[in-house]
């Protein structure tokens, strides 16, 4: 009787532009679709949204005051996969857009 080991690869993928990181992971699942899988799940995080108050006049009007944001969407892909496939390979070498920060964890 022959056992299968399976390992788990984390992606995070962080992207200000959701559009973006929505095209990113299409296009890792699509470079994904090629392998024997075991599983993949793809898990949406929290918006992290930062809010900046700026001065609008640094020497007369104190209560004029502008806002401006920033936000981070966040996505983890999460793949299970037989051992003797070297997918960490596929994942470091695909071209994913500017502006997509990408993590890969082996667990």
């Amino acid at each position: 009787m022959v056992t299968k080991t399976t390992e788990k690869i984390r992606v995070r993928l962080e992207s200000f532009n959701h559009e973006l990181l929505i095209q990113s992971c299409r296009k890792i699942v699509n470079i994904l679709q090629n392998i024997e899988l075991i599983n993949l799940g793809i898990v949406t995080l929290p918006t992290d949204k930062r809010i900046y108050c700026v001065l609008r006049s640094p020497h007369v009007d104190k209560d004029s005051r502008e806002h401006f944001e920033i936000r981070t969407h966040k996505r983890i892909l999460e793949i299970s996969y037989d051992s003797t496939i070297n997918i960490f390979d596929l994942l470091s070498e695909s071209e994913l857009p500017p502006g997509v920060l990408y993590r890969i964890c082996l667990s």
